[in-house]
């Protein structure tokens, strides 16, 4: 399977449709480095930004990538790697000398800061271990790490205490001269706080938080004295990530970097006002990305009116269907909010949505009442004219039920569960009425998920796609007999962790051209081009 980073936007189409073979995305400020890293924890750039360097903890080891564009990651290309697991075996950060001739790495394992000399700069290949400083008496969970220009001064952030820790160095960049000065608590902002790093002046300090999901920035009225700041501001990145871990600014403080391990990315942000966090913006995807956050924050399935102008999207945090109007027919980059209905009454961990074809019913699965809910809508296509009519249980079947799904005609419904780890099919005798409904039969999934949440089939019911997040991602079926979901067989699949790692939901567009997928992750829609 490949997972294109190459720009084919939607609406550009030029593939085979209904198939998973190379969904593609548009580039955008962000770069996956779960390919080599599952657990990245540190982030470093060489000063031209044409290297960016990845430590994380589940390889131990150091990951080095040339940038094509400097300071852009989504230019990124992964090299080589160094371990560091004979010295560490849980790296949390990582950081060179200006020359690059050294390479320091802190740990939690051993609570101290490992030296490296590399032989040809910047080249990880070339490292060797020179030695070792104990900081377990300041924090027995260090995290970032950071070092004053002229090698003088070294500072570890501690999630343990909640301080950032300052020692100076006798002999520059030699850290076996380093002794403990002082410090500085910033537990008030972050109690879990993981990265750190400064302005060039010294006047400045940036810390990562893993409990606020942010960035916090303070001022040092003495530069270089950790005892001297002042807390000014804060910038949350929990849109991107909700563990926080690395930190880094370009040069001019004009790009912000962060890494996580939520999304196993490193995030690149725009400032407006250099070293002011509080202009930082996210360069956000064109043409694929909608963020449904300020709605809900744990969304599970995503709809779409037949003419791709209004969307649908229902959510456990707050019990509701969500609708957006958008400007652009099938293009999520112009949704806008529009209104929302609760289903609480009903159930309050809704899971599924589904309308039909003209707007004038809608059908609410939940893992509560173990039920499928049906409602009318007096208007088509809004929700706020909802209301509940009646209710079909398929607890016999499964007790976690997620995606649902109407053939055309109403006369055969589709669940995908937890509990059974598969799709099942019902036949109702009465068009679109659940209380005609009876199962017919199930397919298990278990072979590729073992995690499914999402179900679609393909109009004339040869083809069936599901979500799940044991991959996490999108899997493609055949269908031998028309919508006989016991003739299915797998084709392939599509991952989906590069955008998000909890994928929820599934949908395509009537051509089969964009496939939308909704998760819980980045809490967004995301629109791939079939290619």
């Amino acid at each position: 399977m490949t997972n294109s980073r190459d720009l084919l936007p939607v609406g550009g189409f030029t593939g085979t449709a209904w198939t998973l073979d190379n969904p593609s995305i548009p580039p955008y400020g962000k770069f996956y480095v779960g390919t080599q890293e599952l657990t990245p924890e540190g982030v470093f750039f060489k000063p031209d930004g044409l290297k960016m360097y990845v430590i994380g903890s589940n390889g131990d080891a150091v990951y080095e990538y040339d940038l094509s564009t400097a300071w852009d990651v989504s230019t990124a290309s992964y090299l080589q790697n160094f371990s560091v697991a004979a010295q560490e075996t849980n790296p949390t950060g990582v950081f060179f000398k200006p020359d690059g001739l050294k390479m320091y790495v802190v740990g939690y394992n051993g609570d101290d800061v490992n030296e490296y000399n590399l032989s040809t700069a910047w080249d990880v290949s070339t490292a060797s271990y020179v030695q070792n400083f104990y900081i377990g008496g300041q924090d027995t969970a260090p995290f970032g790490l950071f070092f004053k220009p002229d090698g003088l001064k070294m500072y570890v952030v501690g999630s343990s205490g909640g301080y950032v820790y300052e020692y100076d160095l006798s002999t520059a960049w030699n850290i076996s001269t380093a002794s403990f000065s002082r410090s500085m608590y910033v537990a008030p902002q972050d109690v879990s706080p993981t990265g750190v790093f400064f302005k060039p002046d010294g006047l400045k300090t940036y810390v990562s938080g893993a409990s606020g999901d942010a960035v916090y920035e303070y001022d040092l009225s003495i530069a270089w004295n950790t005892a001297s700041n002042s807390y000014l501001q804060s910038f949350s990145v929990v849109a991107q990530d909700t563990a926080p871990l690395g930190l880094f600014f370009k040069p001019d403080g004009l790009k912000m970097y962060v890494i996580g391990s939520t999304g196993d990315a490193v995030y690149e942000y725009d400032l407006s006002t250099a070293w002011d966090v509080s202009t930082a913006a996210w360069i956000a995807p064109a043409n694929s990305y909608f963020s449904v956050a300020a709605q809900e924050t744990s969304p599970h399935s995503v709809f779409f009116k037949p003419d791709g102008l209004k969307m649908y999207v229902i959510g456990s945090s707050g019990d509701d269907v969500n609708e957006y109007n958008l400007s652009t027919a099938w293009d999520v980059s112009t949704a806008s909010f529009l209104q929302s209905f609760s289903v609480a009454a009903q159930d309050i961990a809704p899971r599924g949505v589904f309308f039909k074809s003209d707007g004038l019913k809608m059908y609410v699965s939940g893992v509560v009442g173990d039920a499928v809910y049906e409602y009318n809508l007096s208007t088509a296509w809004d929700v706020s004219t909802a209301s509940f009519l009646q209710s079909f249980s398929i607890a016999a079947q499964d007790t976690v039920p997620h995606g649902i799904f109407f053939r055309a005609d109403g006369l055969k419904m589709y669940f995908i569960g937890l509990s059974g780890d598969a799709v099942y099919e019902y036949d109702l005798s009465t068009a679109w009425d659940v209380s005609t409904t009876s199962f017919v039969q199930s397919f298990s999934t278990v072979a590729q998920d073992t995690t499914p949440l999402g179900v679609f089939f393909k109009p004339d019911g040869f083809k069936m796609y599901i979500t799940g997040n044991s991959g996490p991602a999108a899997y493609e079926y055949n269908l031998s007999i028309a919508w006989d979901v016991s003739t299915a067989s797998y084709v392939q699949s599509f991952n989906t962790v590069v955008q998000d790692k909890n994928p929820q939901g599934v949908f395509f567009k009537p051509d089969g051209k964009v496939m939308y997928i909704i998760g819980s992750t980045g809490r967004a829609v995301w629109a791939y081009s079939l290619t």
